[in-house]
């Protein structure tokens, strides 16, 4: 099978021709992989920053967004046929714990994620436990059902808080971050603003609907903001950049009493003044892992099925997986919205 593979502690990705995985239990399943996405993660382990040396093990095929076909299932498994389309949760959980057991799976402390602690997406076929499969409907392309994954991130970071009638501030306008746009929209944002330091994701972003884009490297943001809000700032903070300046920013930028939904992975440890910047101007800060199995995923679908043409916007590229390299060129140049790899 082709596989990218992380195989050296360094910056980089390498291809792999391995052995299928031979083995599966009663209660997996079989996929043939027909299309993944590239996510944020994968480049925090390409680029092999902090965060990924102190998680990831080498070697360790990455990709945890992804969708194919049933081509074998184990003998405790019902509900699925073989030639089914599927994709699948990317959290494998321990299913007896606390969280688990009271419907908080994302939390589980048990967690191994595919394509992080252990053997990922980004190859010709994966075993996968039944329960983490998500049936895909008909009507969904396999490229939008190839990033279930991250829209529901961005689901769930935009249901963090009751956003109706208030405005709302995405701090980086990754494929998380423009995904989060049409989403706040759809669950009653007055207005979302964008503060993102790429121009093409700042036009993406203004397609999808954002009433203000801005650099941040610009010294008028703030301004800018209290002339749009006239003098409110913004209710809602989604800080989806993981930048520690973007971090700070979106939090100087909030109202008093503000809330904040936290997804972006910083790649090392940062500085934050949390008397000034948190407590004493009231602010509410909820961190956002993964999804909630399997609510969120019932609310994707639904937002795919109904909103197909926002989903091609994010989607820019869809490349051979032997284009890897300049998939992940693309990322790093700021020259591409969402990438799909079709294996």
């Amino acid at each position: 099978m082709f596989a990218i593979v992380k195989n050296r502690a360094e910056k980089g990705l390498w291809h792999e021709n391995r052995l299928p995985n031979q083995q599966l239990g009663p209660n997996d399943v079989r996929i043939k992989v027909s299309h993944a996405g590239v996510c944020g993660t994968d480049f925090h382990i390409y680029k092999w920053d902090d965060w990924a040396k102190g998680r990831v093990k080498v070697p360790t095929v990455l990709g945890h967004e992804f969708v194919g076909q049933i081509t074998e299932l184990g003998s405790a498994v019902g509900g699925y046929a073989i030639g089914d389309r599927v994709s699948a949760e990317c959290h494998i959980t321990c299913g007896v714990c606390k969280y688990c057991r009271t419907g908080r799976g994302h939390l589980c402390s048990d967690t191994q994620i595919i394509g992080v602690d252990r053997d990922g997406a980004f190859t010709n076929e994966l075993v996968m436990p039944a329960g983490n499969l998500w049936k895909i409907h008909d009507s969904i392309k396999d490229e939008h059902a190839a990033i279930f994954d991250p829209l529901g991130n961005a689901m769930h970071t935009v249901s963090a808080f009751d956003l109706a009638g208030k405005t709302v501030l995405v701090t980086g306008a990754g494929a998380i971050g423009l995904m989060a746009i049409a989403m706040s929209y759809a669950r009653g944002a007055a207005h979302v603003v964008v503060v993102e330091p790429q121009e093409l994701k700042r036009k993406m972003a203004t397609d999808l609907g954002a009433a203000l884009v801005l650099d941040p490297t610009q010294s008028d943001v703030k301004e800018k903001i209290r002339t749009f809000t006239e003098g409110h700032m913004i209710d809602v903070l989604l800080e989806m950049s993981g930048n520690e300046k973007g971090i700070q920013q979106g939090m100087d930028l909030l109202a008093n009493g503000g809330e904040v939904a936290m997804l972006g992975i910083p790649p090392k440890a940062i500085t934050l003044d949390i008397a000034a910047t948190i407590i004493f101007k009231g602010l509410t800060v909820k961190g956002i892992i993964g999804r909630k199995m399997f609510e969120t995923w019932y609310q994707v679908d639904t937002f795919v099925r109904k909103n197909p043409a926002v989903i091609d916007k994010i989607i820019t590229h869809t490349l051979p997986a032997e284009r890897f390299a300049e998939a992940f060129t693309l990322m790093e140049e700021g020259k591409a919205g969402k990438v799909v790899l079709k294996f």
